[in-house]
């Protein structure tokens, strides 16, 4: 039995208060309610003390996030990958969204290494340092040594977080729903669709075997690169709460100190991260989807260490042909293929304007033809494609916009490293790898057989189905629905023509017949029906300058 939205939101009544607490404390009822009240918002003060007026609304909205715990601070950080629509403003906002939380007594973890491997924590492990390294919302990491000499890391998930993930994760399913039932604005951004994903996404971060699973593909892909080195994984010692892992001896990317100070060439190390990255995205489609600067690490020889595989990426050969073809006409600078090939990937409102769209596109090219790709910029050229592309409401498949941010957020990363690393000089080896691959006679055949299937199943189901037409039409069963969009205001203006003809012939019959009652010797009715009927000829005739088109839906 499906339970309505209302039923679900009652249910947990204790917690949607609580979420509602957090919004009125952060002045973010005005996103659902529109109400304005400038003087609650000067009296308002986050947790650390400081005035909620003088914060920026997406401010406001990463604090309050970070407030309602892990389930809210997952959802902030899949919308910071949706900058197309969320905008880029916010999304660059809840990028800084972190969970670090108070650590959790080690007994916890005792209990879930005894409930899952079924042995004490003295007899996993040699050593085990009962002061985590890491302590996030979801899970906490402490370092040990094994009975064999191997330093290890554990990654533990944090006991009851499954339980609390589940009430939050119903209730932002049921506001969802309500948003999509009742809000004709948010409707084209497809909110359930959106809470779908991230439901999906967030359950396999918390279930450590997909972790496991990434951990063991990459380390498969880089396997002959001696320049990558990818955690080891003691499957042994796993479960879908534990994950233990080598640990890597190296420094952090957060430590730029550290790392200048090591000796190492950074530039060299830059460009060998986002090499892996590219590799990762244009050769395996299959890629670690969080290049921030604390999931990579410097290890001795310039070597480039990669850790927390929990959030990664796939494109479908599919996709990636598609994405490929988009970043070729770029390069290309050919803003018709560029908006054809937009309008492919994405979602399209139905009063989009396709001219209007390639002209901007144009523009957008235009800021970096005769630049050397040495001063171009990836990361910003990308953010300011998809300021285009949500200014005309236009929506991306998850796929694609997870792989727009995470070259946004490698851009940034790499330049952090070394600021004389540029990602467009690096993307020019696999832009012509693409010219040759698409020309490739494997690529020809892939694409002929799968041509084929659709032709296949065309012409399969082509007969049933026009005997189904026919039939139908044979019988007067046959119903033929039309949206006619916009239809409303032409229908409107020609009522109010209709009634104001109507009004004015009547009046002069009125006025004619000297129809009592009279003053001066003029029927009161037939003036004013007069006066009204040059009322609304006026309203009409207003409309219709205005908008240019008697037609027009304005």
């Amino acid at each position: 039995m499906k339970i309505e939205p209302l039923a679900r939101l009652e249910r947990h009544a204790k917690r949607l208060g609580e979420i509602a607490t957090v919004l009125g404390k952060y002045g973010l009822a005005d996103l659902f309610g529109g109400f304005d009240y400038p003087w609650l918002i000067n009296r308002l003060r986050s947790a650390d003390g400081q005035v909620l007026s003088d914060l920026t609304t997406p401010a406001r909205v990463r604090m309050a996030m970070t407030e309602l715990g892990t389930t809210f601070i997952k959802l902030g950080q899949m919308l910071s990958t949706r900058p197309d629509l969320v905008g880029a403003e916010m999304a660059t906002e809840l990028s800084e969204l972190q969970s670090n939380v108070p650590a959790e007594s080690v007994e916890s973890a005792r209990a879930i290494l005894l409930a899952d491997l079924g042995l004490p924590l003295e007899e996993l492990y040699a050593e085990f340092d009962t002061v985590p390294l890491a302590a996030a919302s979801i899970a906490q990491v402490y370092a040990a040594r094994l009975h064999s000499g191997e330093q290890v890391v554990v990654k533990i998930r944090r006991g009851g977080i499954e339980a609390k993930s589940t009430t939050d994760l119903e209730i932002v399913q049921a506001m969802a729903e309500l948003l999509e039932k009742h809000s004709p604005a948010l409707r084209p951004y497809q909110p359930v669709a959106i809470v779908r994903q991230f439901r999906k996404a967030l359950l396999r971060e918390m279930d450590f075997t997909y972790e496991k699973r990434n951990i063991d593909e990459f380390t498969q892909h880089f396997l002959d690169e001696p320049n990558v080195r990818i955690p080891r994984v003691y499957a042994d010692l796993c479960s879908h709460q534990i994950i233990t892992m080598e640990r890597l001896d190296g420094i952090s990317g957060t430590d730029i100190v550290a790392m200048k100070a090591s000796g190492e060439n950074l530039d060299e190390f830059a460009r060998r991260g986002a090499n892996m990255y590219l590799e990762m995205v244009f050769r395996d489609g299959f890629y670690h989807a969080d290049p921030h600067p604390g999931n990579l690490m410097l290890l001795p020889g310039c070597v480039v260490g990669v850790i927390d595989c929990g959030q990664v990426g796939r494109i479908d050969d599919e996709l990636r042909d598609e994405v490929e073809t988009l970043l070729l006409a770029i390069v290309e600078h050919d803003s018709t293929q560029v908006t054809e090939q937009v309008l492919r990937l994405g979602s399209v409102p139905p009063d989009f304007n396709r001219e209007r769209l390639r002209t901007d596109l144009d523009d957008f090219m235009a800021d970096y033809v005769g630049h050397p790709l040495s001063e171009i910029n990836v990361g910003h050229a990308l953010t300011s494609l998809i300021e285009i592309i949500r200014r005309y409401h236009i929506t991306l498949p998850p796929p694609l916009a997870v792989l727009l941010k995470t070259i946004i957020v490698l851009e940034g990363t790499s330049r952090r490293f070394s600021p004389d690393v540029s990602l467009a000089e690096l993307m020019q080896p696999f832009c012509q790898r693409m010219i040759l691959r698409r020309l490739s006679p494997k690529r020809l055949v892939r694409r002929a057989r799968r041509t084929y299937r659709d032709w296949d199943r065309l012409l399969s189901s082509l007969p049933r189905d026009m005997a189904d037409l026919l039939a139908r039409f044979r019988d007067g069963t046959l119903t033929v629905h039309l949206d006619h969009r916009h239809l409303d205001p032409i229908i409107n203006r020609l009522v109010l023509g209709v009634l104001t003809a109507a009004i004015f012939l009547g009046s002069s019959q009125l006025w004619s017949s000297e129809a009592k009652p009279l003053l001066w010797g003029v029927s009161i009715f037939g003036a004013l029906g007069y006066v009204i009927s040059v009322y609304l000829g006026w309203r009409l005739m207003r409309a219709i300058r205005k908008s240019g088109n008697i037609s027009s839906k304005d």
